[in-house]
């Protein structure tokens, strides 16, 4: 079976890096399915989840909130502002995150940066998405 390998990396740190069957990633014109021998591709990610296959099947999943993709017919190059492993989200905080963004934007006043409320939401909501997902994956 063909193989592509797949670099996360973060402004901070590497967080993954393997050889997968399949990649998805959160394009910003809509999810982005990867298999090996992809056409070579430079394209920017909005926040989401990367969800990688293993050869064997399993799935891992990441948080990411924006940066860029470098796709090769053999390699996978994610440039995350910020990634993080879906199973080390905090619900809690994640939706205090999403509420006070809404309210933020819900207040009518002149004192709010209306970008970064929506850009702060949509990460809040993107976090959420993640944990959902890795929950439907994850077998009870």
């Amino acid at each position: 079976m063909a193989l592509i390998h797949v670099n996360v990396v973060s402004t901070e740190t590497s967080i993954y890096s393997g050889e997968a069957r399949f990649v998805a990633v959160p394009g910003a014109a809509g999810e982005l399915g990867i298999l090996p021998g992809h056409t070579p591709l430079l394209t920017s990610m909005r926040p989401g989840t990367v969800r990688i296959e293993a050869e064997d099947g399993t799935e891992t999943f990441l948080y990411i909130a924006g940066g860029f993709v470098e796709i090769q017919p053999h390699l996978v190059t994610v440039l995350a502002d910020t990634a993080i492993r879906a199973e080390n989200l905090d619900e809690a905080r994640a939706a205090a995150a999403r509420e006070a963004a809404m309210e933020r934007l819900a207040n009518q006043s002149g004192n709010i940066d209306y970008a970064k409320a929506q850009v702060e939401l949509a990460e809040a909501v993107a976090q959420l998405q993640a944990i959902n997902r890795i929950r439907r994956q994850t077998p009870r």
